[in-house]
């Protein structure tokens, strides 16, 4: 199943009664390469753990599942959790946490899961970046890597020097 391929996202959706919640900031990939490089630039391949944040209908996942030993998949909606069993249906990799990722521990995450290194990965709304990474950051999550996909104004303010109009706060942090 191409997830990618916006005729079988519809499909997906439609079957599952599935509506987008603007105030989520729902949005699906639709260029297979940026999946497909995301999961080879985690290097989820060389690691054991990888934790997704908000994984929509599976893409990311997928690819991820492709390549580490265990994909664990954050969604707060619950609309989508029928969704991913159908199109994620293939692999016996990876498990699905039905919550909100500002609310979960993800280093109680990386204990269950024996302690090891774990990666994270998502591709993330606007609205809602910069309170992931910042929690993530000041509850010192033991995590390798952060891997994410943001919108060109989210990067150039992680990115921003000093004295510039986006530095601020996640700049620094």
């Amino acid at each position: 199943m191409n997830l990618c391929d916006i005729d079988t996202i519809r499909d997906v959706l439609r079957r599952h009664g599935f509506r987008f919640s603007r105030s989520l900031g729902q949005n699906f990939l639709t260029d297979v390469s940026v999946p497909q490089r995301i999961a080879e630039q985690s290097g989820a391949a060389e690691i054991k753990n990888m934790v997704e944040i908000g994984p929509g209908m599976g893409v990311i996942t997928a690819e991820a599942a492709e390549r580490a030993a265990k994909v664990i998949a954050i969604e707060i909606d619950k609309t989508l959790i029928p969704v991913l069993a159908d199109t994620l249906s293939a692999y016996k990799n990876i498990e699905i946490i039905n919550q909100d990722v500002l609310k979960t521990d993800i280093n109680e995450i990386i204990d269950r899961e024996g302690g090891g290194p774990v990666k994270i990965i998502g591709n993330l709304p606007y609205y809602i970046t910069t309170p992931i990474i910042m929690k993530l950051l000041e509850e010192r999550t033991r995590a390798e890597s952060l891997i994410i996909m943001t919108q060109k104004e989210v990067a150039d303010r992680i990115t921003a020097s000093p004295g510039t109009k986006a530095y601020g706060a996640l700049s620094v942090s």
